[in-house]
């Protein structure tokens, strides 16, 4: 078999591919259109035979691993060399070779993160997917390790998943080497993810330090000792000393007084942050100074099992450093504890600047630490920052609050935290207007000082409205940055602070914040907390004495469980729903906006005009919508265009189901009008992906294949699916497919199935026709191992009664079709479209009578023209349906010409691969036309 020649350009996109690239990244990167880039994934496809796009970033990595180097490890760049641990670095990496999950165990000071970097940076090379580095200091509790790990790799949020599920799901099949720093402090969060991570991905090894072992079932443990002083003079202990006293001082020690230092260090237990700050006292000290200052506090501090005698020698040098400073530089260090995270000049100033510290002071105090080894300086793009090693942070928290200033210090921190937050949020609010996104870098900088100093506010009583502020601010900008579960998490505890605090806080407050956070939920697909957040707001309204507003609630969450029924884990009892409604009826004050809420409910819940999964088959179509166009009146009145958009999706549903996809249509793009002007807030952004997912998948429905193809690419880019390519590109997918897209459908097809693995195989009313598209397209193709492949997703990704008897009997019938097989396509669609409205009704009534026709003429059915008369009043006004039934008409007559003519029509429907049909399907009946009996093969595109 001759090797597939692979252009240039080509192979820049499959090595792209291999680094897990969005289509739009690597257009960005080789400054080439979209377009272009699913043209040649596409070329790729075929010349290496690969069924998808995750084929071919696995025959990518394949081809990295061979060729070309490893990837740069992303491990922070230490400002110092590192010195000796040749022994241990050996060991270390030995164990890591050999072990999935590695703890390098030790205690604060001893050298595990420099120990961990260097191993790390040595076993690069064995990673082909990377090293990544993941500091736990600045976490502000258990349950953000996860968040931690994601934004250090990219990984962003998925529907109905957590960031833990998410970074499992991104390092499946990844060879990885995962660094995490500073484990003890989060340990309860560190363990359980470990097992998660290290259960789902064979490839990935850990390398994590902490002060403890993290006791989960992979562990290796590896205690770091202390610098070996065995040499005396020449030891390694002695050497790191003297590197250190020679930075701080411009000029090596005196190589006689080495055995003084060996001393030195030996009474340091060989504690590498020990040593480092003592040295950095030898410009001022000298070996005599440092033998006395360090004689008297370590005599102090003697005493007790030696295994604490380490943690007692850098409590020693610290102690000894602290009383070595002047009072202002003391109280400097304490105070800027109260960061997490790297801080400027600036910040240090509004939180340590108060008395006895002059503010003017602070920026040459800052200085004075850093030449101690206290603080180290930071350059970065803004500027000069500075931070602390985490055992020395710790140390002056302790100090802060043995001064009595951590309330004051932690208070000034939180106003700063605020004013930061309340700047970001506007920034945001600006750069949304002009769709820009230079905000984020700023939020990413600052969002773990601010989850610190909500923690610290939200325990006390009186800075709890402060808490709930900063809850709230903190909630709109996870949103804004596409950290859903974030934000969920960060209004209902708003909604918790809100209960209880003084008086400028109330309970109506927190019925705000957790509406707003059942609006989240939705835009995550978690209908279960939709519902359960829905009833707690009802419950606090009513508890503030607003019956109307849980009225309102109550309604929403009954519309709820119909409405997003598919997004459920567990659907709560049909009784339980309707016994809401009731009491929602109870508490209505008649007001347009609960009179909306209530007739949109009474719509769902009485009349399944969204056809739930707990819905019943037998309702009355003019019914339904005739509920629904009250709920659409009522919510037009009440000024409300997210309560009009989901009242026009129960008329959409309605229409459907009373057999008027034109109408269905119709409210669907009412909706996605509606909604065009909208300011993006949680409720808009999720009625805006509903809306857009349902004008596409009417407009299929209707034959209005390019306008489905617009709103299909709009889907796809909103900000709210950047994370969910298969729920993004799903119904773009089946309009590309319907109109003969075929390239478009095969690079599309990858990304789906990319995002679709990626975010847990889920299952859902889309995904199915979605992945049943791609397989009609390898089926048309002739490749039918690629077809069966889909095929088993469409299992998976959809419902069976939904393929068997929908979209599914569409799909398989094309394709029998067009491989001559009428028979067998009739066969595939014998029930009349009545035996199978629940299934057909929505989208797929129209493709289902065209194809029925077109089967029964060609197989010579005795009802084929009888069946084409009846399918010719369902169609009408659908301009690829009716130039099936021409073109089934012109065949059924014997006349190739009319046959021909159809090409045309399906041309000027967007409709590429059936005018290619009419011209082959004419070419092959000849002048002799079709007698009814003949189904001609018809191959290619």
């Amino acid at each position: 078999m001759p090797t597939p020649v692979i252009s240039p350009r080509e192979a820049d996109v499959l090595a792209l591919l291999g680094e897990h690239l969005s289509n739009a990244e690597i257009a960005a990167r080789l400054f080439i259109s979209v377009r272009t880039v699913e043209s040649h994934t596409s070329s790729l496809l075929r010349k290496l035979a690969l069924p998808d796009r995750r084929a071919l970033s696995r025959r990518a990595v394949e081809l990295a691993r061979a060729e070309r180097p490893r990837p740069a490890p992303a491990l922070p760049a230490p400002l110092t060399a590192f010195v000796g641990r040749e022994h241990e670095r050996a060991a270390l990496a030995a164990l890591l070779a050999d072990h999935r999950q590695v703890t390098a165990v030790g205690p604060g000071g001893v050298g595990k993160t420099r120990l961990a970097l260097a191993v790390a940076a040595g076993a690069a090379g064995g990673f082909a997917d990377g090293v990544w580095f993941v500091d736990l200091a600045p976490v502000a509790g258990p349950d953000r390790v996860a968040a931690a790990v994601a934004a250090v790799l990219g990984v962003g949020e998925q529907p109905g998943q957590g960031l833990d599920e998410a970074v499992c799901a991104a390092l499946a099949e990844r060879r990885t080497l995962l660094v995490l720093d500073n484990c003890e402090q989060v340990r309860d969060g560190v363990a359980p993810f470990l097992e998660r991570l290290l259960t789902a991905c064979p490839e990935v090894r850990v390398l994590a330090t902490s002060r403890a072992r993290l006791l989960v079932p992979f562990e290796r443990v590896f205690p770091v000792p202390p610098l070996s002083r065995d040499g005396g003079g020449t030891s390694e202990a002695v050497a790191l000393f003297v590197e250190r006293a020679t930075a701080a001082a411009g000029a090596a020690p005196d190589p006689a007084l080495r055995d003084g230092i060996a001393a030195v260090c030996e009474r340091l237990d060989g504690m590498a942050l020990a040593i480092e700050l003592a040295a950095a006292r030898w410009p001022t000290l000298g070996l005599d100074g440092l033998r006395a200052g360090l004689s008297d506090q370590l005599r102090i501090l003697a005493g007790g099992p030696r295994a604490d005698d380490r943690h007692r020698s850098v409590r020693a040098v610290l102690d000894w450093s602290h009383e070595l400073l002047e009072p202002a530089d003391r109280a400097l260090l304490r105070r800027v504890s109260a960061f997490v995270l790297p801080f400027t000049a600036g910040a240090a100033v509004a939180v340590a600047g108060f008395a006895p510290l002059d503010p003017g002071a602070v920026a040459d105090g800052l200085g004075r630490l850093a030449e101690q080894s206290l603080l180290t300086a930071v350059p970065s793009a803004h500027g000069t920052r500075y931070r602390a090693q985490e055992t020395i942070r710790q140390y002056g928290a302790e100090r802060l609050d043995g001064a009595g200033e951590s309330a004051r210090a932690r208070g000034r921190h939180l106003d700063w935290c605020l004013s930061g937050a309340d700047g970001l949020a506007r920034a945001a609010d600006e750069e949304r207007q002009v769709r820009e996104g230079g905000w984020q870098a700023g939020f990413d900088a600052l969002a773990e000082e601010l989850r610190t100093a909500l923690a610290w506010a939200a325990e006390r009583p009186e800075r709890r409205p402060d808490a709930r502020r900063l809850a709230l601010v903190l909630a709109g900008l996870a949103f804004d940055r596409h950290l859903l579960g974030e934000a969920q998490q960060r209004l209902e505890q708003a909604a918790a602070l809100a209960d209880g605090s003084p008086a400028d806080c109330s309970r109506a407050d927190g019925a705000d914040a957790l509406r707003e956070a059942a609006r989240v939920a939705g835009c995550r697909r978690l209908g279960d907390d939709m519902y359960r957040l829905h009833r707690a707001a009802a419950a606090t309204a009513l508890d503030a004495g607003d019956e109307a507003g849980a009225a309102r609630d109550l309604a929403a969450a009954a519309t709820v469980a119909h409405r997003f029924s598919s997004t459920f884990a567990r659907l709560p009892a049909a009784a339980e729903v309707t016994a809401l409604l009731a009491r929602a009826r109870e508490l209505s004050d008649g007001s347009p906006a609960a009179s909306a809420a209530l007739a949109l409910a009474e719509a769902a819940v009485l009349a399944d005009a969204y056809g739930s999964v707990q819905g019943s088959p037998d309702n009355t179509a003019r019914e339904t919508v005739g509920y629904a166009e009250r709920a659409v009146d009522l919510a037009r009145r009440a000024g409300d265009p997210v309560a009009e958009s989901a009242a026009l999706d129960a008329l959409s549903g309605a229409h459907s189901w009373a057999g008027e996809p034109f109408a269905a249509a119709g409210a669907a793009r009412r909706r996605v009008e509606l909604l065009a002007l909208a300011p993006r807030t949680p409720a808009t952004a999720h009625e805006q992906v509903d809306a857009l997912a349902m004008a596409a998948a009417t407009a299929i429905g209707v034959g209005e294949l390019d306008r489905a193809r617009q709103w299909g690419r709009r889907l796809a880019g909103h900000p709210l699916t950047a994370e969910v390519g298969h729920h993004a590109t799903s119904w773009l997918l089946v309009a590309d497919a319907f109109a003969g897209q075929e390239e478009d459908v095969l690079a599309g097809g990858a990304r789906f199935l990319e995002a679709w693995e990626q975010g847990g195989r889920p299952r859902s009313f889309s995904l199915g026709p979605a992945a049943a598209a791609v397989a009609m397209v390898h089926g048309l193709r002739g490749d039918d191992g690629a077809r069966a492949s889909w095929l088993a997703v469409v299992g998976r990704a959809g419902t069976e009664e939904e393929h068997r008897h929908g979209y599914g009997a569409v799909f398989d019938a094309t394709v029998l079709l067009h491989r001559g097989e009428a028979g067998a396509a009739l066969e595939r669609l014998s029930p009349a479209p009545e035996e199978v409205w629940k299934w057909v009704s929505w989208v797929w009534l129209h493709w289902y009578a065209a194809v029925r026709v077109e089967a029964s003429v060609l197989s010579g059915h005795p009802e084929a023209r009888e069946r084409l008369a009846e399918a010719r009043a369902t169609v009408a006004g659908n301009p690829v349906a009716v130039a099936q039934l021409d073109r089934a008409q012109a065949f059924l007559d014997g006349d190739p010409t009319r046959v021909r003519a159809t090409a045309a029509a399906f041309a000027s429907a967007g409709c590429r691969y059936q005018s290619t049909r009419s011209l082959r399907l004419a070419e092959a009946t000849g002048g002799g036309g079709g007698d009814g009996r003949t189904a001609p093969s018809v191959s290619g595109w």
